[in-house]
């Protein structure tokens, strides 16, 4: 067993990510999918004596490999994997007790990854014992956090002039829509959707929105063929603007038990995805918003004199550009309090109930409650958050998750305008370092403002 020390130095190395995008992975995903409908096509016979054309899968069409720099591998340390997976579950509402920081839960990954430089990213020894009891748990959470790294990095840089927010999925939708039937609101019996949205914003000016799906697994490249395929599944389900328009990203994160991390991943292109401003009536972002109750179907355009066709799925149709693009913004807010403590409510001030506002007020239980009430100073700026201590290989340890302190004070005053356009403005000054010799552990600044680090208590 490694030492807690050990443990922290191995958390900010920094370690190659192979990345997997070629036409070859096109045709192994468009060959996964076909058999797949084959199968369904074959079941829905045996189960109604007939075929139903209407229950093919609606998937993406034409997916195509992402544009990568180099040699198709990326360097992350593993503490960066955890920081996206911790701010992308932050909203999650998994715990049983309100103010429970979800986030917290990126944690126990903190020794299932290992790679150097000169290496590639792979399964610790930890790692695959922890894969032996909880495959589908690690292999899903890690698939997020490593494939919302990758995406992180290749929309920055093939949009500089953007900041990318990540943004789940469902906790943006049930502001328009219901999406079980404890809520409120009409719905279908539709259970394909992305997990995530990813926002390119520049204040001022449309956002670029594209969905995302992300799986993991601990077999083989052909098992993502069949994940990326379902994947293209999920992202059919949102269409922003035009039909068949709406850009996005699918992975499968394969985490083999012998062998090193390999991400598969596939685009959609389109000219959709724009929140146009030509229709803005909302007031802007900084604006508390209701819930909306759109009908979950997707308009498909009309052919010649026949009546107009809908699919079960998501529609932001023009009229619902600014509102979605509010929706999103302030989703993105509560991502970043929550993720810094729920103190003063900060959260809820931009959750609707149905997107879970209640969850973020009222009683906490005894223990579980996330406070912003650490302040440190790290790589040279002052963040403010919350921390937690607990045991590493019996050593105690603090970790401290956080916002530069300037932003948190705008968010909790509900100034999300003026806090884009701090962020916008730092976007490219945030330091890059992985260790904090003054705190003495790893740390990860993010462009959002956001910080994760752990360090050793005496």
């Amino acid at each position: 067993m490694k030492s807690a020390e050990e443990v922290l130095g191995d958390l900010a190395q920094r370690s190659n990510v192979s990345l997997h995008s070629d036409s070859g992975l096109v045709g192994a995903v468009a060959t996964a999918a076909a058999e797949d409908d084959e199968e369904r096509a074959k079941k829905q016979a045996e189960e109604k004596g007939t075929k139903d054309e209407d229950g093919v899968l609606r998937r993406k069409p034409e997916l195509q490999p992402i544009p990568v720099r180099g040699d198709g591998s990326v360097q992350l340390t593993s503490w960066d994997v955890l920081h996206v997976l911790g701010r992308a579950i932050a909203l999650s509402r998994r715990g049983a007790a309100r103010g429970l920081a979800e986030h917290w839960g990126a944690l126990k990954y903190s020794q299932a990854l290992t790679g150097d430089t000169g290496s590639f990213m792979k399964l610790s020894a930890e790692g695959k014992v922890t894969a032996d009891y909880y495959k589908v748990i690690q292999s899903s959470e890690l698939g997020v956090g490593f494939a919302l790294a990758l995406a992180r990095r290749v929309l920055a840089q093939r949009h500089p002039d953007r900041v990318v927010s990540i943004v789940p999925a469902d906790t943006a939708l049930r502001a328009g829509w219901a999406l079980t039937s404890r809520e409120k609101g009409p719905r279908q019996n539709y259970r394909y959707r992305p997990q995530f949205f990813a926002e390119l914003w520049r204040p001022g000016a449309p956002s670029l929105v594209l969905p995302i799906a992300c799986k993991g697994n601990h077999s083989n490249a052909a098992y993502s063929h069949g994940q990326l395929a379902s994947a293209s599944a999920h992202v059919e389900a949102v269409h922003i603007g035009p039909w068949n328009e709406t850009p996005a990203l699918v992975f499968s994160t394969e985490l083999p038990l012998e062998g090193h991390v390999a991400v598969h991943a596939l685009c959609a292109g389109g000219s959709g995805g724009w929140l146009g401003r030509d229709h803005a009536k909302g007031g802007g972002l900084d604006v508390k918003l209701r819930d909306e109750n759109h009908f979950p179907q997707i308009q498909l355009p009309a052919n010649g004199d026949e009546a107009p066709v809908s699919v079960p799925g998501f529609h932001v149709t023009r009229e619902r550009y600014e509102w979605f693009g509010q929706v999103l913004a302030r989703t993105a807010a509560a991502g970043l309090t929550a993720f810094a403590g729920n103190g003063l409510e900060a959260t809820a001030q931009y959750l609707t109930e149905r997107q879970g506002r209640k969850h973020f007020t009222g009683f906490a239980h005894a223990a579980t409650g996330s406070v912003q009430d650490a302040d440190h100073t790290l790589l040279g700026i002052r963040f403010i958050g919350t921390d937690h201590v607990f045991r590493l290989n019996g050593t105690r340890v603090e970790a401290f998750s956080g916002v530069a302190k300037d932003l948190l004070h705008l968010l909790a005053e509900g100034r999300v305008e003026q806090s884009r356009r701090e962020i916008y403005e730092r976007r490219s000054a945030w330091p890059s370092k992985s260790w904090d010799d003054l705190w003495d552990g790893p740390v990860s600044v993010h462009p959002d403002g956001t910080v994760l680090a752990m360090r050793l208590l005496p």
